[in-house]
């Protein structure tokens, strides 16, 4: 398998830290470059010609979807990777007509960012090994038509994601407030770093929703609580 050669281009600094290090921790993914203004994203994707760009939308000179758009009029080799807090429609919409690889929702989670370099990874060797293609390979390429979904098992959990010790995380969390990992380790007798996956397990799930809470000292910490009680 190829190593994915990546730029980060976002305008918070705090998040493009937390978006490097999630890339340090992915072991096939090297970090060319990052750039928190599209004025300097220009200039490094035309020297790096990286494979992929983590793209935020909003900047203070413009928007990542100029960019996008800049980007596939000139024929550059970099696909892009949509990651924004934009929920808009007319966001999306212009997103895939740019062709992004991806569009990925802020606050971004871990394992979400992964899946997605795990999908480009593979698509890039397929790409790399056809000499020519059949509809097939095509096919495996490209999104799946919507007559064809993928195989599901929705009552099938994720390996590592125990179903009573999930059931004991949901109760906790459905207390008022938010909660830290480490919080809900102590709840549930458990380590920080089991509570964290089963909390990301839930955020993919839709149940919970993340926030990162960026203090006054020390590293960012994600707050997770109930999606509903976010609506209130």
């Amino acid at each position: 398998m190829r190593t994915i050669r990546l730029m980060i281009v976002e305008d918070d600094r705090q998040i493009a830290e937390i978006q490097r290090r999630f890339i340090e921790r992915i072991d096939f993914v090297e970090l060319t470059g990052i750039a928190h203004t599209l004025a300097d994203a220009r200039d490094q994707i035309d020297v790096l010609q990286p494979d992929l760009v983590l793209l935020d939308v909003y900047f203070p000179d413009g928007t990542g979807l100029e960019l996008l758009r800049e980007l596939r009029a000139g024929d550059s080799p970099s696909d892009v990777i949509l990651i924004t807090a934009a929920r808009e429609v007319d966001t999306l919409r212009s997103a895939l007509r740019g062709g992004v690889f991806d569009y990925i929702l802020k606050p971004l989670v871990f394992e979400r960012l992964q899946a997605a370099l795990q999908r480009y990874q593979q698509h890039l060797s397929t790409l790399d090994s056809l000499n020519d293609v059949a509809q097939k390979e095509v096919d495996a390429l490209l999104p799946r038509h919507p007559a064809e979904p993928e195989p599901a098992n929705p009552s099938r959990l994720p390996k590592g994601i125990d179903p009573l010790t999930l059931d004991k995380i949901r109760d906790v969390v459905r207390a008022p407030g938010d909660w830290s990992a480490e919080a809900v380790g102590q709840e549930i007798g458990a380590s920080r770093t089991t509570a964290r996956r089963y909390l990301e397990y839930l955020v993919s799930a839709e149940e919970l929703t993340a926030e990162v809470n960026y203090g006054t000292v020390g590293r960012p910490e994600r707050r997770y609580r109930t999606a509903s009680s976010f609506d209130k």
